[in-house]
């Protein structure tokens, strides 16, 4: 491994999908500069969800508070996570020295303790595919609540199709199924159709002038002035999720009037607190509702997968 290719990687979090590609393709040459940029990137990971965690606990007055100021906050994070790792005597020197005995590779200032097992790159590999998901493990012991039964349920039966719709709108899958678990309240309340069939419609899209397609009319509950209202109104309707997904970033991603919030891709925050202020639901509390929801469909994503590296 090239010294230009550890920095490469030093100076960016695995949690983005273009450094975790180049820490896995590093972790699978074996060597202690690989093991010690593993630990650091756990070390990074858990600084970041530190750093976020004394963010959030910090009162705002809300004035200067926009989707760029999150974005931009959530970027200086990442840099400030990535400066304070990896120092001598740190956590990753604790991790890095694990790694090795387990690995059976000897670092420079340490020797190995071990002999080296039979799938050593296999072991490395998977820690490196497991850093993006540390951090959100352990602050998920302390910050947030356990995913319940149903919103893992949830997540994984829409994931797929969620995933599809991606591909062809640039819109996070992780972005659009919690905010259709928002919406459904995990899929306990999801719109149905007279007589009780189902809707589809996963994110409370309502059927305006402009659309010739299936309605669904149903009571739901509207604030007017910051006052919760119950108010009977048509909603679209379709013949799958599949098409409820594609209608939905078809509507954020064509309409002028959300036209910022494709932009605002990089941030759960951000475009959460966007389509607020877009105007997509009256409840005052939306973004912030809706930012939990995605980062626990975050979580949940990230651990099916660590689970299916493991298998």
């Amino acid at each position: 491994m090239s010294l230009g290719q550890t920095s490469s990687v030093s100076n960016a979090l695995a949690a983005d999908a273009g450094s975790l590609g180049k820490l896995k393709l590093q972790a699978g040459q074996d060597s202690p500069a690989a093991i010690r940029e593993t630990a650091k990137q756990f070390e990074s990971l858990f600084m970041r969800e530190l750093i976020k965690s004394m963010r959030e606990a910090t009162m705002k007055s809300g004035m200067l508070d926009s989707p760029g100021g999150d974005l931009g906050a959530d970027l200086l994070d990442q840099q400030f996570a990535v400066q304070m790792s990896g120092r001598p005597g740190g956590l990753s020197d604790l991790i890095a020295a694990q790694l090795s005995r387990q690995m059976g590779v000897a670092l420079p200032d340490a020797a190995a303790t071990s002999p080296k097992p039979a799938r050593p790159i296999s072991a490395l590999g998977k820690a490196a595919s497991l850093a993006a998901y540390s951090a959100n493990s352990a602050a998920s012991t302390t910050n947030a609540p356990k995913p319940t039964l149903s919103q893992s349920g949830f997540v994984e039966r829409h994931t797929e199709a969620a995933a599809r719709i991606e591909k062809e709108s640039g819109i996070p899958a992780s972005f659009m199924v919690g905010q259709a678990g928002h919406e459904t309240g995990w899929g306990k309340f999801e719109i149905k159709k007279a007589g009780g069939q189902p809707s589809y419609n996963l994110f409370g899209i309502k059927a305006g002038a402009g659309w010739t397609g299936k309605v669904a009319e149903v009571t739901t509950t509207e604030y007017v002035n910051g006052v919760a209202k119950k108010q009977v109104a048509k909603f679209r309707a379709y013949d799958s999720y599949d098409e409820s997904f594609r209608d939905y970033a078809r509507l954020i991603t064509e309409s002028p009037r959300y036209a910022k919030v494709s932009e605002q891709t990089g941030s759960a925050q951000a475009f959460a607190s966007s389509l607020q202020k877009a105007g997509y639901a009256t409840d005052p509390n939306y973004a912030a509702k809706l930012s939990r929801a995605i980062e626990t469909t975050q979580r949940l994503q990230q651990r099916t997968t660590v689970l299916a590296q493991r298998t």
